[in-house]
């Protein structure tokens, strides 16, 4: 599928995969409590991890973040480019829905330059929610007919390559800089 037929599932609050940095992502829009649940049950994803937000912009993240507990510093390393895809653990709005931060205050946000991303994000105007494609148990999917394979030939799959990352993304804690997982 291309970028127009994806966004469009998107929109519908469907789950579709989409490459990232090193691995294709399953993705939804994080405002739909439905599409986050049938991406969850998808995975089989206990709600009390959370997600993933990715966009190619802090702006996309705002109406997650609580701003009011971060200073300069933190914003610069939000918005720093790495040499590696970083995903940073951020303090979450109070409001923010439980089905996105699971039993976390927190949210965990990676500001992405791959292009599939960026369309994407632009296409809806939303960020996407970001997991490995891969059943329980299976290697993350690196291709459109990996995604395939697993989820059948009908799940929608935008059809372009994952970037050149050869490790999922390192997350870190924005406000401790602790290493949750290494990229």
């Amino acid at each position: 599928m291309n970028i127009i037929e994806i966004s469009e599932k998107l929109t519908q609050n469907e789950v579709v995969a989409y490459p990232t940095e090193a691995v294709f992502g399953l993705g939804c829009n994080p405002f739909s409590q439905s599409a986050v649940e049938k991406l969850l049950m998808l995975k089989q994803r206990p709600i009390e991890k959370g997600l993933i937000l990715v966009a190619p912009n802090l702006d996309y993240f705002r109406s997650f973040i609580d701003e009011d507990k971060l200073n300069s510093q933190h914003w610069q390393k939000l918005q720093k480019v790495y040499d590696r895809p970083t995903t940073w653990v951020v303090p979450a709005k109070a409001d923010i829905a439980k089905f996105l931060c699971g039993h976390f205050n927190s949210i965990a946000i990676r500001v992405s330059q791959h292009p599939a991303i960026k369309m994407l994000c632009e296409q809806t105007g939303f960020a996407l929610t970001s997991t490995s494609a891969n059943l329980t148990g299976l290697t993350p999917c690196k291709t459109s007919d990996e995604v395939r394979l697993q989820f059948g030939e009908d799940f929608p799959v935008l059809d372009m390559s994952v970037g050149t990352a050869s490790q999922p993304s390192e997350i870190r804690d924005l406000l401790t800089d602790q290493l949750f997982r290494q990229g």
